[in-house]
């Protein structure tokens, strides 16, 4: 997952998130969510619905004038029109996965032993539900044509606009994207960088790997998808409800699941659904949601 924006004119925060009354309904925890699903409270019986394609997409990145590269690597479900994402680790997932995945109705995968087949699942059938429309509180901003780095940066700037944050204050950035790193510091932000895989970032920073450990140090947190498959989303998100802190999540990872989250926990979402920036230099769309919170 990597950042992007700023191809708009100056919009008032109403206009930059999307208005509460057009955000989906809050679910409680992820679990509550899976089982509203699972009850057929939010659509059709995922019982009658079948994944048609399974797939994965692997890339690895070296953009020109940075110092490391990196490698993604993401499962994706068809459902109807709609496709359901979430990361996994490069080489993590199992060779048989996607077969497995293939032909099966969404309740199962919604229980499948592999969390990112459950994410993926999740995301797909709330895409089929739910799409990133103005109506289910998301409003599109497009982003440029240009090169992979250009598309990162101009998806970071939109991702760090939805927070709420003054120059001095620090955000933990949970999955760490050095294009994300670049827009805070360039507004004077600082930033406690956080990855599982720790290192260093493109400035030579230390990257810590315990986000949970960092939590009290930080005015706002800026977290990657990701954290629904590896289980960390649900103790960001009730610290962030528990102390009134905001909670902004770019998603290519659940990008239909995490709005579901608005007021309880998650102030505003950047949300990339399949195909992603990475795969083509054609201009592209993301969308954003904010919760009442959020566009105070």
């Amino acid at each position: 997952m990597r950042a992007a924006s700023g191809v708009e004119s100056p919009a008032t925060p109403h206009e930059r998130t999307g208005s509460a009354a057009t955000a989906t309904s809050t679910s409680t925890s992820y679990d509550d969510l899976v089982g509203r699903v699972l009850a057929a409270e939010l659509g059709p019986d995922p019982r009658t619905l079948r994944v048609a394609v399974a797939f994965t997409t692997s890339q690895a990145v070296r953009h020109e004038g940075r110092r490391g590269g990196y490698r993604n690597e993401v499962l994706s479900l068809r459902l109807g029109r709609a496709v359901g994402s979430c990361a996994v680790e490069p080489g993590a997932l199992p060779g048989g996965a996607v077969d497995d995945c293939a032909g099966a109705d969404v309740a199962r995968l919604l229980e499948h032993p592999l969390a990112p087949v459950r994410v993926a699942a999740l995301d797909a059938y709330l895409m089929h539900v739910r799409p990133h429309t103005p109506e289910n509180g998301g409003l599109p901003l497009p982003l440029p044509a240009g090169t992979s780095l250009e598309k990162s940066r101009a998806r970071a700037r939109a991702v760090v606009d939805l927070l709420d944050v003054r120059p001095g204050q620090t955000v933990l950035v949970v999955g760490v994207v050095n294009s994300l790193l670049e827009a805070l510091r360039s507004r004077g932000l600082r930033y406690i960088p956080c990855d599982l895989k720790g290192g260093s970032t493109e400035w030579g920073e230390q990257v810590v790997t315990d986000a949970l450990a960092e939590l009290d140090g930080c005015d706002a947190v800026l977290a990657s998808g990701m954290t629904l498959g590896n289980g960390s989303f649900e103790p960001l998100r009730e610290h962030a409800l528990r102390h009134g802190k905001q909670l902004v999540m770019f998603a290519q990872t659940g990008s239909a699941v995490l709005p579901q989250f608005l007021g309880a926990g998650v102030s505003a979402v950047c949300a990339e659904p399949y195909p992603f920036f990475w795969l083509d230099g054609g201009p592209g769309v993301i969308h954003r949601y904010g919760s009442a919170e959020a566009t105070l």
